[in-house]
């Protein structure tokens, strides 16, 4: 037998969840990897392998063994274990009864606390193939299915009935039961081009086999670089680009075991119906990939990947034009009867839809948006009309058929519905841009009146939800708060606009019923956006002690705080930094100690000591030029100009005393302290950077 093998296991099932089948498959690999290690089994690469029929690892040169390992028990001190006659006591010879061995067995340990009584016995490792059943049962146990299913007369659980099961390691078979099903060396290919068992000699086979044999290209993201190929071949073969959405081609690699991609059409009368609802219909319905033009414009073909090499492709093809001929017809249908009314004869329906009990109906919503976005947009300088109208409409596309039959369009139909009215360009513009960023790293609104829009609505459900007490819990957060705080925190960052959040937060809650006391949760709303902001600052590798440095100073402007972040950030880069750091550490101490009063300005008369004379001399010719650049925002220059004080203030540590007998002399080093600090603190609270 060698000393390493490979194994291969394969659990068989019906066509599994394909939006969940990589979540799985990757899951199962994790539970077999942290099972091997925590059984102390060596192993190499891990090759993990999800189809529609199958989750499946290939470990390479797995330990057949594990190794032997000496146990040592310490059992009582040796001035306890013998009594005065050299006897073993009762304690002694309890030990070694439970170790199984005698008293004269023991051996000695001497340690720097005395001298023990120790048992050390070869505890034999066991063979892998005894151990991977369980390892293998265990991980199967906790994958991350919501419910489980059970079938036949077993008693068995998972996520789909499972048929067979390989446990092969090396060139024999495990000999177990795995979710009541006895283990086997034979899998299965592909289910029409190759129903019959198909016998596997070793582990290293089974990928090749399966698909030469088998017709089942078993690795996930091969098959999806197979299929990726030939969908793009097949979109350029159509005269254009085919669209591919990543996670539609997740889910159709999970959804076929032998891609074939086939070209359709439909009629171009169908055109005239928005690009996005066609697409939608296609994607989320049919699973097709569109197919576009040069400048985007999208073309009347589509691409299906079918998971058989069809004898007649042409009937495969005329299949799915059929099917989804339907489909695109009630596109078109909810196209044309829902320009027949205006959006804004929708809004009064909005009070029939409720937002949250406690918040009223999505009319009330959309009133106080409007004031909070006429707030917004004259701040900015921009038309608070047009802000007002968009919110008015920002949500009345939910009463449209389109948006009730396809939910992700809401927005996108908004802008299409708007322009057919004759609404003012920005505003339709608006009701699509409301919505972004939808997800991490999503697209910001563009037009102004879209900033203004998609930050009042969000602003409003923060301060409202909170106002009502719930606030987000653990994984708990049916409003997307942590979402749509980010969402307003990326616009007014990356938007590059300068306003202050706490008055924004605090003029939403002025628009709510006074009984419901919006105004009381502000604060709560502001720290949560703010450590919103610390995950998002974490992401882009800005240190923790960066920005509690920032936070500690209450900058309530998210642009401001943005640039205080990187001027810090580029400050602690300096070889002066560490040392100006430490000193206003310990300014801080000594003057958060200090009990007497500390006067506002320095006596220039009582500067006795060179190095304080020196401090307040260098301090003097930079505060002015210095307060000028913070004013203006300039933080970066700001603090490199201060780096020039790090010479001064260690001579000052080093030669001046600074808590002196003398209280005027005393009072008047404490107040340059204290003018030095305020300084540094008008960008940030140094003492708290690490290192």
């Amino acid at each position: 037998m060698s000393e390493y093998r490979d194994l291969l296991i394969e659990i068989g099932t019906e066509e599994l969840p394909p939006k969940a089948l990589l979540r799985l498959s990757q899951a199962f690999t994790e539970g077999v990897r942290k099972g091997l290690v925590q059984a102390g089994l060596g192993f190499g690469t891990l090759h993990s392998y999800a189809a529609p029929r199958r989750l499946a690892i290939w470990i390479e040169k797995l330990a057949s063994a594990q190794a032997d390992r000496e146990q040592v028990r310490r059992g009582p001190a040796l001035t306890a274990a013998f009594d005065g006659e050299g006897n073993p006591t009762p304690g002694a010879q309890g030990f070694a009864k439970s170790c199984g061995v005698t008293v004269d067995q023991l051996e000695k340990l001497e340690t720097e606390k005395g001298v023990w009584l120790v048992s050390r016995m070869l505890e034999r490792g066991r063979n892998t193939a005894e151990l991977i059943p369980d390892i293998v049962t265990q991980s199967l146990q906790q994958l991350p299915i919501p419910k489980r299913m059970r079938w036949g007369a077993g008693s068995a659980e998972f996520v789909r009935p499972v048929h067979w099961v390989v446990l092969l390691f090396g060139d024999e078979l495990i000999d177990a039961e795995i979710l009541s099903v006895k283990s086997g060396r034979e899998t299965r290919g592909h289910r029409f081009h190759h129903p019959a068992p198909i016998y596997i000699g070793e582990p290293a086979a089974y990928a090749p086999l399966l698909e030469t044999e088998g017709r089942v290209m078993v690795d996930f993201a091969a098959r999806r670089e197979a299929i990726r190929g030939q969908v793009i071949e097949a979109g350029v073969a159509a005269g254009g680009k085919a669209l591919i959405n990543d996670d539609l081609l997740d889910e159709v690699t999970a959804l076929v075991e032998w891609p074939s991609a086939i070209t359709g059409s439909f009629e171009t009368r169908f055109l005239e119906v928005p690009a996005e609802a066609l697409i939608s219909t296609m994607q989320d319905n049919q699973k097709y990939f569109p197919v576009v033009d040069a400048q985007g414009k999208l073309l009347p073909h589509f691409i299906t990947i079918a998971n058989i090499i069809s004898r007649d492709p042409a009937q495969v093809k005329a299949g799915n034009e059929r099917v989804v001929r339907p489909r695109l017809s009630d596109a078109a249908f909810f196209w044309k009867q829902d320009r027949k009314q205006k959006l804004e004869d929708r809004i009064d329906r909005l009070g029939t839809m409720v937002f949250q009990t406690k918040l009223g109906t999505l009319l009330d919503k959309q009133q106080r948006v409007a004031k909070l976005a006429h707030h917004i947009a004259t701040l900015l300088g921009a038309q608070p009309q047009l802000a007002e109208r968009a919110a008015l409409l920002a949500k009345c596309d939910l009463l449209a058929q389109m948006v009730f039959e396809f939910p992700e369009l809401q927005g996108v139909m908004g802008r299409y519905y708007a322009l057919h009215d004759g609404e003012p360009a920005e505003v339709a513009q608006a009701l699509d841009e409301q919505y972004w960023p939808r997800f991490a790293g999503d697209r910001l609104p563009e037009s102004r009146t879209g900033q203004v829009l998609a930050m009042a609505d969000r602003l409003d459900t923060l301060v409202g939800i909170f106002a009502i007490g719930q606030v987000p819990t653990g994984d708990k957060d049916p409003f997307a708060l942590r979402r749509a705080a980010l969402g307003v925190l990326r616009i007014l960052i990356e938007g590059g606009i300068d306003l202050d959040l706490a008055e924004l937060l605090g003029n939403a809650a002025q628009h709510f019923d006074p009984k419901l006391k919006a105004d009381a949760a502000v604060d709560g709303v502001f720290d949560f956006m703010m450590e919103r902001l610390r995950a998002y600052y974490a992401d882009a590798g800005i240190t923790p002690d960066v920005f509690d440095a920032v936070r500690a100073q209450h900058p309530t402007r998210p642009l401001d705080f943005h640039a205080r972040l990187h001027a810090v950030t580029e400050f602690r880069g300096l070889a002066e930094a560490g040392s100006l750091a430490a000193a206003n550490k310990r300014i801080g101490n000594i003057l958060r100690k200090t009990e007497e009063a500390i006067p506002d300005t320095v006596n220039s008369a009582k500067l006795v000591d060179a190095a304080e004379q020196a401090l307040a001399k260098a301090l003097d010719g930079l505060s002015d030029t210095v307060s000028a650049q913070f004013d203006r925002g300039d933080y970066t220059d700001g603090l490199k100009a201060l780096a020039a004080l790090r010479e001064p203030v260690d001579l000052f540590f080093d030669n001046v005393m600074v808590m002196a007998d003398d209280a005027e002399l005393r009072a008047n080093r404490l107040a340059l302290l204290q003018q030095l600090q305020a300084l540094f603190l008008r960008v940030a609270d140094l003492s708290r950077l690490q290192g």
